[in-house]
């Protein structure tokens, strides 16, 4: 027995120096997107989504931009296929003078499950990160980090008023996105982060809304001793088209 208390008790000591050396980076941003889906025939249709950063005291300075665009494969109304590419660029942060570029093909599972008074929105996405290198945080250099990661996104909706999903209504979402990273050069942080989003979401027309809220994103850096722990305020403009002949635009929540 006092053994057994012993070997604890050296365990107990190993772990606190680990726990000690943690480090959590304490942001406030603010997140603007617009995000638009256009379907042009029975089965294929278009993805495009912008989106601007900003940090220090939700605007002080800029964080990242972003441009995403992705061609949809409809197998029903409900359930869609997109394969895409997006461009990031990471503005210089902290002791880093120069911005950073990332490149990233995607690709993505979506499906819509209705109920009566609410909507349920899932995806998985699959992504190829190609992030440039940045050399003694002045330079780009000439080589890029890679991984994969994956993402499952859920959001359901729930009607706040009695036309909560139409023209005028009013609605409650709640959001959550898991990210995990793969790859040869994760060492780390397989965990990515985790996305946790409250707000509520006007049903401006029948193609498009306007969704506003709080978000709390967790982050495990690469170093895998540094988390990033966010508290942000996110606005993002829902838009649909469907340009087919003859056929009125089913309104969809994103």
């Amino acid at each position: 027995m006092t053994r057994l208390i012993l070997s604890w008790g050296l365990l107990l000591l190993a772990a606190l120096p680990a726990r000690a050396q943690k480090q959590y980076v304490r942001e406030q941003q603010l997140w603007l997107g617009v995000f638009n889906q256009t379907r042009f025939s029975t089965h294929w249709g278009s993805w495009t989504d912008l989106h601007l950063r900003l940090h220090e005291k939700f605007v002080n300075s800029l964080f990242q931009g972003m441009g995403r665009v992705g061609l949809t494969y409809y197998l029903t109304d409900d359930v869609r296929l997109t394969a895409g590419y997006a461009y990031l660029h990471n503005f210089p942060d902290g002791a880093r003078t120069v911005g950073q570029p990332e490149h990233r093909p995607w690709q993505q599972v979506q499906w819509f499950t209705r109920f009566p008074k609410a909507r349920l929105m899932q995806w998985v996405r699959l992504e190829e990160r190609f992030r440039q290198q940045v050399v003694n945080n002045e330079k780009l250099g000439s080589n890029f980090d890679f991984n994969y990661r994956t993402r499952y996104n859920a959001a359901l909706f729930l009607a706040l008023t009695k036309g909560g999903f139409e023209p005028g209504g009013l609605q409650f979402l709640l959001n959550d996105e898991l990210m995990v990273n793969f790859g040869e050069e994760i060492r780390y942080n397989y965990f990515d982060q985790n996305r946790l989003f409250a707000g509520l979401v006007y049903q401006m027309s029948k193609h498009g809304q306007l969704q506003g809220g709080y978000m709390h994103l967790f982050q495990q850096l690469p170093a895998g001793n540094v988390y990033r722990n966010q508290h942000s305020i996110r606005v993002f403009y829902f838009h649909n088209f469907d340009l087919r002949p003859s056929t009125a635009p089913v309104p969809t929540p994103q």
